[in-house]
């Protein structure tokens, strides 16, 4: 079978173990509509089903376990004027994210090399979450011109610090000991011991409990760099606007050059406050605007599905109105030559109202029925 007909979800079950696996290789497992709907269906097929205990899901390759959604073909919906069929590829991404949060069957995610993006709405949300030395987990969304989704928000939001509003902003990549500093994994496995665990899932090896069958090949994680650095991004990241960040960030690296430590304070994760504001000043405003406030709003919510429902009503907006979205698409996916013209091009040009208009907008369809 070559790869045009192979099945882009592998789906089987064996000794009590569902086994879901991603299996688009040369894209690094980005998700489309009908892979979606291949993962909800199996999960809904073994909810009912007595003999499958635990659920794994994984991704084929070693690039990475999933790069996230098709944002090409978004782009390319949104230009033709599609919005029906952007909508329900979110919906229905979305529902299957509060699915493997909610599930009654403990899933096991193994996040191993690239996971960004919908690679997180599948890993982050789920009941035991494994990264390995080869993980890159990132939210990179606003360097598309749009902002964290799938349930991205939620678990920004409980961060340590001001951990959620710098991930956000920067779309800044974890590596496996960031990951599990931010919440957004839970133990680290060594790429080399994944087969033996998956073998001891399927075997029931004791201990019988997935977290526990996993602690036995989890290493300790060495220190994470956004933990070394929650001093200088907790104090640039509580201001209350982008420019004020921004502007704290300069503040920083200016102290830091005239203290003889160059550019970089001291314990900073892969930028320093200086490449940090470099970075902001690069992406769209409006992004920017809109993710801050997003991850903020997120802390009060009650629920995941609380935080997808926020999200669900802000890629509405930002498909329907913001040009940005196409435009970084466009920029860093497509003509690939990184230079985007934002609308509009500054964070002194963004009106007053722009906020207050994002997180009213209603999509036609509902999210939940």
């Amino acid at each position: 079978m070559d790869a045009a007909t192979e099945p882009r979800v592998l789906v089987r079950a064996s000794s009590g173990l569902g086994r879901l696996t991603l299996n688009r290789p040369r894209a690094i497992n980005a998700l489309d509509l009908g892979m979606v709907h291949t993962l909800a269906a199996a999960l809904d097929e073994w909810e009912s089903d007595p003999d499958v205990g635990i659920v794994l899901l994984d991704g084929t390759g070693d690039r990475g376990f999933c790069a996230g959604g098709d944002v090409r073909g978004l782009a390319e919906q949104i230009q033709t004027g599609n919005a029906e069929a952007a909508t329900a590829f979110f919906r229905d991404e979305y529902a299957l994210n509060a699915r493997i949060a909610e599930y009654p069957r403990q899933i096991v995610v193994i996040a191993d090399g690239i996971t960004m993006g919908g690679g997180i709405g599948l890993a982050g949300h789920a009941a035991v979450r494994v990264v390995t030395e080869r993980s890159a987990l990132a939210m990179p969304e606003t360097r598309i011109g749009f902002t964290p989704d799938v349930g991205g928000t939620w678990l920004l939001g409980r961060a340590p610090g001001r951990l959620g509003e710098y991930l956000a902003l920067t779309g800044a990549s974890m590596d496996a000991a960031d990951a599990v500093y931010a919440g957004f994994a839970d133990h680290v496995v060594p790429s080399a011991h994944l087969d033996a665990l998956r073998d001891a899932l399927e075997t029931r090896a004791d201990p019988a409990t997935p977290a526990e069958l996993v602690l036995l090949f989890d290493e300790t994680p060495p220190p994470s760099k956004l933990g070394a650095a929650r001093a200088w991004i907790d104090d640039a990241f509580a201001a209350d606007t982008v420019a004020e960040i921004i502007a704290r960030l300069r503040e920083q690296a200016e102290q830091a050059e005239q203290a003889e430590r160059g550019q970089q304070a001291e314990g900073a994760a892969d930028h320093g406050p200086a490449a940090t504001a470099d970075t902001l000043e690069e992406l769209s405003p409006v992004a920017l605007t809109v993710t801050l406030e997003a991850v903020r709003r997120a802390r009060a919510l009650p629920n995941l599905r609380a935080a997808l429902a926020q999200e669900y009503g802000l890629v509405g907006w930002f498909a329907a109105t913001q040009p940005d979205l196409v435009e970084g698409i466009r920029a860093q996916l497509v003509d690939k030559d990184r230079s985007p013209r934002w609308v509009p091009a500054s964070l002194d040009q963004i009106g007053a109202r722009l906020v207050a208009e994002a997180f009213a907008h209603r999509p036609a369809i509902p999210l939940w029925s």
